[in-house]
């Protein structure tokens, strides 16, 4: 298996696992290697050292503790995104007719998310409807396995 640090056109870094190098470069060539972050597929393979396992050879000296590597704006985002995906109904193509309904009083409030068309949002927005529009990572738009 080998294990490759790939990186969109976007600068999102991300790791892929591939049962070997020609599988990467077919899969690459074939345009099914993906950003997870904007589903971007100019994909470049970045330099990264190989582990090499050598008969003989000494176990390697404990490493000294490390702080915590700092998390990338795109780790970060997707996080915030699960858990607004985990905190909210999906109301689909009914957003706008869901959102009206709270904001006049005729349903209870509670947090919903879905899909508005541009005029549909504008109509919200000229009634004083409140709502934040959010471009999911195409990661989150399907399923996890």
């Amino acid at each position: 298996m080998k294990v490759l640090d790939l990186q969109c056109a976007h600068g999102h870094g991300f790791e892929g696992w591939f049962a070997s190098s020609e599988a990467f470069e077919s899969q690459l060539a074939a345009g099914l290697v993906a950003c997870p972050i904007c589903a971007d597929t100019a994909i470049t393979k970045l330099l990264s050292a190989p582990r090499l396992n050598l008969s003989g050879a000494t176990a390697p000296a404990p490493a000294a503790p490390q702080t915590p590597a700092v998390d990338s704006p795109e780790a970060r985002w997707m996080r915030a995104v699960r858990e607004v995906m985990a905190k909210t109904e999906d109301v689909g193509e009914r957003f706008a007719d869901e959102a009206r309904k709270m904001h006049y009083g005729e349903t209870e409030e509670r947090g919903i998310r879905g899909q508005a068309s541009p005029e549909q949002a504008e109509a919200l927005r000229e009634e004083g409807v409140p709502f934040v529009s959010l471009v999911l990572p195409a990661a989150l738009k399907e399923s996890s396995h």
